[in-house]
């Protein structure tokens, strides 16, 4: 099974988003051990949200765009992972051991199981 995960960081937390070289090596590090064990499919860090925008389509309305910086959003997506695991427990036991790279930064990681085509519901 493949499994998405996320991590959210603290937008307003300069420690944050200007990661120190021996984060760095151990992340680096970290990466190549699971892509060794075919754990990771592929990963990537994002800029903070002045960088991007927000596009929005609602139910009935015209499609609005919003430049960043988002303030009403404290916590952002920081990054992504793409993984392999057996099941959910062991993509959140992953997610867990990547948490524990973040030391001194608050981290939340959003893990959600990626849908196959075989999960989709019948087509009447």
């Amino acid at each position: 099974m493949r499994f998405l995960m996320m991590h959210r960081l603290d937008e307003r937390a300069p420690e944050a988003w200007n990661p120190s070289q021996e984060f760095m090596e151990e992340m680096g590090a970290f990466i190549q051990d699971w892509i060794d064990k075919e754990i990771l499919i592929m990963a990537e860090g994002v800029l903070p949200s002045e960088k991007g925008a927000r596009v929005r389509k609602a139910q009935g309305a015209a499609i609005t765009v919003t430049d960043g910086p988002f303030t009403e959003a404290k916590e952002v997506i920081g990054g992504f992972g793409l993984i392999n695991a057996k099941d959910l427990a062991e993509a959140v036991e992953y997610a867990q051991r990547y948490a524990d790279l973040f030391k001194g930064i608050e981290v939340e990681i959003e893990v959600r199981q990626i849908a196959e085509f075989d999960d989709l519901p019948p087509q009447a």
